[in-house]
């Protein structure tokens, strides 16, 4: 099944794309399937790899305990884990990735897995299981996936009495009840999202995973408002508009609380005790939800994988503007959404905002300096017309046998736990927006910044209603 993207002031929906014409341009690289390997086995020698279990030579690492509470928690941690879980913590140690606390409040790696071990978890959950799904993940975060997982039948009433709590009228129950059976998720966004925070920040993947699974089931960031939009009040405009609980003691920062949908621990709670091969971990559910409330403007139900919202007249995933929000408050970096294709009023491709060359130059440049790209890229008909919208990250890159470049990324949607390979020549002209750094572009494109455009779609979805 082929979800078909909505359309609305050119803005697309990124939901998932399953076609067999995608499947035949992936080369996949990397060990079995459902192996976590060493970390550097699935780097060539010619690829530019992006991984916090590979970070830049010129950055100090702790690879060892120095204190009595660190090797305390060392003990503790390694106590709760299986052989292959230990033999996990140890890499990670001894790669500098366990000590790690390029976190939001400077808590490590180490600091966050105790805790999660430690103090209680949200009732259903279960400690060991999510210690271990946050260890797995930062090891190897190629694991990540969207794919809902099926609801057993001991679970069924509660999960629909749950998803009609609010409903009347019999039809919409009766369509309350159909919705619960989530085929095909639209969180591409949201798990791409999760990816990348795992693979370029793992302490912060691990203060997240630790709060979004203790009781309060939230978690509190503190972010500069001025990686937001150029003003602060157009920042206070943004956070009020995506309607997070936030609060600020300056005009220079905001503390912002993150926090999954109400149905969320739901699902949770089912892929603890029922989780098959191939699905979400409970991890995976609530990361996910985190970052689909966030983006759709705390609107998301995690039991129909719908959402509503002012800035999208489509129920399923997330459009651009919302991407590029939930990325900047998440990683509290002024990050810009480029997009390269032209897209007519009928959603048709009708050419590129610059040449594939500069689009090629932009991404590799990023990937340089250290950034995962996550992009969003389209699939059109015969006719050119735009049918759907997919969200992937690139990780890395190579040289091919023909000169061409070689793109590494990650799909979270194709149930291959693997980096995957795409051609320049086949990826290039599909990609419609990238999330980049402004100092790369800059120079080459005019780009309308993140709360500008946000502004202006809602004054026309205002004037239109």
């Amino acid at each position: 099944m082929v979800e078909k993207i909505g359309f609305f002031t050119q803005q697309y929906n990124y939901n998932t794309i399953q076609n067999t014409e995608r499947k035949k341009q992936v080369q996949n690289i990397g060990n079995s399937e459902h192996a976590v390997p060493s970390f550097t086995a699935q780097a060539k020698k010619d690829v530019q790899f992006n991984s916090a279990a590979t970070p830049p030579q010129n950055i100090n690492l702790r690879t060892s305990l120095t204190t009595k509470e660190e090797k305390e928690k060392y003990t503790e941690v390694s106590a709760n884990l299986s052989k292959s879980g230990k033999k996990i913590i140890n890499t990670l140690l001894k790669n500098g990735i366990l000590l790690n606390n390029n976190s939001n409040d400077k808590s490590s790696v180490l600091d966050n897995l105790y805790k999660i071990i430690k103090e209680p978890r949200a009732e259903g959950l279960n400690a060991k299981s999510i210690l271990n799904d946050t260890l797995t993940t930062i090891a190897y975060p190629y694991l990540i996936t969207q794919q809902f997982g099926d609801i057993p039948e001991e679970y069924k009433d509660t999960v629909i009495k749950a998803n009609n709590a609010d409903k009347t009228n019999l039809i919409d129950i009766y369509q309350g009840a159909l919705d619960v059976n989530v085929e095909h998720s639209g969180t591409c966004v949201a798990a791409s999202t999760e990816f990348k925070l795992a693979n370029q920040m793992p302490a912060e993947f691990a203060r997240f995973a630790q709060e979004v699974s203790s009781p309060q089931l939230s978690v509190e960031k503190t972010i500069k408002m001025n990686n937001l939009a150029d003003d602060t009040l157009s920042s206070i405009w943004l956070l009020n508009s995506f309607e997070i609980p936030w609060e600020t003691t300056d005009l220079n920062t905001a503390k912002l609380k993150f926090a999954p949908d109400k149905n969320a621990i739901i699902r949770a709670r089912i892929q603890t005790t029922h989780k098959d091969p191939a699905e979400r971990t409970p991890l995976d559910v609530l990361m996910q939800s985190t970052f689909m409330q966030i983006g759709s403007q705390q609107s998301y139900n995690s039991l129909t994988d719908k959402r509503t919202g002012k800035f999208n007249q489509n129920d399923k995933g997330l459009i651009e503007f919302e991407k590029t929000f939930t990325e900047s408050v998440v990683f509290d970096k002024n990050i810009l959404s480029v997009t390269y294709q032209t897209v007519d009023e009928n959603a048709r491709l009708i050419g590129y905002e610059t040449d594939l060359a500069t689009m090629k130059k932009h991404l590799i440049t990023a990937l340089n300096e250290g950034e995962d790209v996550i992009i969003g890229y389209t699939q059109t008909d015969n006719n050119n017309i735009i049918v759907n919208g997919h969200e992937i990250t690139i990780v890395g890159y190579r040289t091919g046998e023909n000169g061409k470049t070689i793109f590494i990324c990650n799909d979270t949607d194709d149930n291959i736990y693997k980096p995957i390979e795409y051609s320049e020549d086949y990826i290039l002209p599909k990609i419609h927006h990238a999330a980049l750094p402004k100092h790369i572009v800059e120079n080459d494109m005019n780009i309308v910044p993140n709360w500008i455009e946000g502004l202006s779609m809602y004054k026309q979805m205002k004037n239109a209603a």
